[in-house]
């Protein structure tokens, strides 16, 4: 990933929320973990299942970076600070974090329960709000700032039946931007990423068909299909010294594929 480049990420903190996947598969947060560790920052991976994030620990160590992993539910305040206050322990900084936490919902407001609404706002917002809540005062000591990038979607500005998936990615925008304007002068960077339709274990775990897939492929213009690679290079970009003058962004990362129209499912 680096090669001759210098993204000014040797020996910076980054903490990775959501950092695992199934199997050896990679997904945005796991990917992330990998070019983060690979550019020369230490990387905490979390995750709320031990083994996923174990496993991308040794993905990373097996590319000589390295990485330390802790598990714990990120909708629960005091789980997000024993993960900020572990990172602080081991390497006495923190100066990245990397919100990646989601999950989907393809029912209407009207087929939607209350109870699956609640479950999905408090997924896809709450870990940011916390893991933001405990992480910016360490970067703000720290006196060299910061960078949080929180993932979103194209669903955010390109609904198309993902009614409680978009409406919760949506206020990712908001908070990433509102985070931006309150942290600037403590030197904290806040920017969002909006993936298109990536192929990751999220999307791709309960089956997809040649013709699904196909699809989604040729949904891009660039007639490309995208995968966690892409997502975890965006980070890196936007966690690094190249970056330094970016805060606010809302950087979409989907081969075109919300430049054109496409019809509902």
């Amino acid at each position: 990933m680096n090669g001759s480049l210098d993204f000014g990420l040797k020996d910076k903190v980054a903490i990775v929320a959501g950092g695992g996947a199934l199997g050896q598969d990679i997904g945005n947060g796991r990917a992330a973990s990998i070019l983060l560790a690979e550019a020369g920052a230490k990387v905490l991976v979390v995750d709320k299942d031990e083994l996923l994030a174990e496993t991308t620990v040794q993905m990373i160590e097996e590319r000589s970076g390295e990485a330390s992993w802790i598990s714990g539910d990120l909708t629960e305040s005091d789980q997000c600070k024993k993960v900020v206050d572990f990172a602080i322990s081991k390497w006495g900084r923190l100066d990245i974090l990397d919100n990646n936490i989601g999950i989907a919902s393809k029912l209407s407001v009207v087929d939607e329960s209350e109870e699956n609404w609640d479950h999905i706002m408090d997924i896809n917002l709450k870990p940011m709000f916390l893991m933001s809540k405990y992480a910016i005062p360490e970067m703000i000591k720290s006196g060299n700032g910061g960078s949080i990038v929180n993932i979103s979607s194209i669903s955010a500005t390109r609904p198309k039946g993902l009614t409680t998936y978009s409406a919760s990615k949506g206020a990712v925008l908001s908070l990433s931007q509102a985070m931006a304007v309150d942290h600037g002068a403590d030197g904290i960077r806040v920017n969002c990423i909006l993936p298109g339709p990536v192929y990751t274990p999220m999307v791709y775990s309960n089956g997809m068909s040649k013709d699904h897939r196909s699809q989604r492929q040729n949904a891009s213009l660039i007639e490309i299909e995208g995968d966690g690679w892409d997502i975890g290079k965006a980070v890196v970009y936007l966690s690094s010294n190249w970056a330094r003058y970016i805060t606010g962004h809302l950087m979409v990362v989907d081969g075109g594929c919300s430049l054109s129209a496409r019809p509902r499912g």
